[in-house]
């Protein structure tokens, strides 16, 4: 390929994903080795549906928790975007 061509053609005969989706497809699949004891305990214990982790049952537990941070930057943590990735998922998967 020459400089001057575009790369999505490229991308997609390759079968690469944008950048933004292949982040959000590496923390789900971080995500869901964490909920099958894949991982190592410190990435694990950042990740647990809330009927395992021994909280009570609420009103408001049908409704997924995030963990909120007040700060762009904890946005970006494996603790909160692991669950939002996950959480935005479809639940046929």
């Amino acid at each position: 390929m020459r400089w001057c061509e575009h790369i999505t053609p490229i991308l997609q005969q390759l079968h690469w994903l944008p950048v933004c989706q292949r982040v959000q497809f590496k923390i789900a699949v971080l995500v869901y080795k964490a909920l099958h004891d894949l991982l190592p305990a410190y990435l694990a214990e950042d990740c647990q549906l809330a009927s395992v982790s021994g909280r009570r049952q609420l009103r408001s537990s049908d409704i997924d928790s995030v963990q909120r941070t007040n700060k762009r930057l904890g946005d970006h943590s494996f603790a909160a975007a692991g669950p939002r990735v996950w959480n935005s998922l479809p639940t046929q998967l």
